[in-house]
This record gives C-alpha cells, structure tokens and sequence, in this order.
C-alpha cells in the first residue's frame, strides 16, 4: 500500500504522460524503422561471411562460457575485446530500436526474449549456412546482454517518449512497462 499512496502523492493534475504528436510519433518510427534495416543489413554482413579473424575460434559451442573462455585465453587482450564487445554492441540496436518500432515489445522482458530468437537464428544461420563460421551459445548471450544495456539506457526513455500512454481512463489497475 505505501508504493500505491506514494504514487498517489508524486502524481500532479495535468502532467500524465501524453503520447507525442501523431507526426512527430510517426517520424520517429519511420526513423527507428529505417535504422533496423540498416542494422539488419550490417548484422548480415558481420554475421553471415566467413570471418578469417575467427576461423582459429570456429567451433560449435552449446556450453555457455566456453567461448568466453577462449576469448580470454588469447594472448592478445585487444582480440578478447574486439571478439566479446563487438558481441555486445551487435545486441545494443535491439535494444533501443525495438520498443521504438514494436510498441508491444516494450518492457525488458520482451526486448530480450526477441533478441535472443533472432540472435539464436542468426547463429543458427551461420552455422549452417556459412563456411568457417559456428553456432556459438555464447554469441547469443553477449547479444542479449547488448540489448539489455540498450534498453536500460536508451530504448525504454525512447519508446516511452513515442509511445507514451495518455490518461488511464478506463485502465484502472494497470501498469505501463
């Protein structure tokens, strides 16, 4: 009860959060729709070419850590970082464009449960698909964990702005995410 009486007393007559104007929304998703395709299309490149950086790592790994491990293992520390920042950095799009483009993947949840099926596709993909790449478990996590900081960061404040909710009318009981 003390969380629903001190959301009672920080909420001011008039300030409910009001979704943008329908252009300017339309805008917005026009231009977090056109960087996911070009996201998709930098993703496909990196992804789906053989890589002759990684072809010493190409291995198929189902045990998570096992990559990360290996990664740490070499002796340059700047291939570790490349290997497992560009990993990361690969997920941070999704992060923020996501909820942007898909109002119904709002919330942390849904961002990250998207970008793990798309990234376990996409690894999928390259093991199958792509000479000198693997499936990597690993891959997926650290692509997940670049939505994560996307979202926490930019994409919940962005999709927020685009999409917020007007007045709750009649949605007593619910919550935005």
């Amino acid at each position: 009860m003390a969380g629903a009486a001190s959301r009672a007393r920080t909420a001011r007559p008039g300030r409910e959060r009001r979704p943008l104007p329908l252009p300017v929304r339309l805008l917005a998703m026009l231009c977090a729709f056109a960087f996911m395709v070009a996201f998709a299309v930098v993703l496909a490149r990196l992804t789906l070419q053989p890589s002759p950086a990684s072809e010493a790592l190409t291995h198929t790994n189902m045990h998570p850590g096992r990559s990360l491990k290996a990664y740490l293992d070499q002796p340059e520390l700047r291939d570790a970082l490349r290997q497992i920042g560009g990993n990361i950095l690969l997920g941070v799009p999704f992060g923020v464009l996501v909820p942007v483009v898909a109002p119904r993947t709002r919330g942390i949840l849904r961002v990250l449960l998207l970008t793990a099926v798309v990234m376990l596709l996409v690894e999928f993909a390259q093991g199958a698909l792509v000479t000198g790449r693997a499936f990597d478990i690993d891959d997926v996590i650290l692509n997940t964990a670049g939505a994560l900081i996307g979202y926490l960061l930019l994409g919940r404040r962005m999709s927020r702005a685009v999409h917020a909710r007007g007045p709750r009318g009649g949605r007593a009981g619910k919550q935005s995410a």
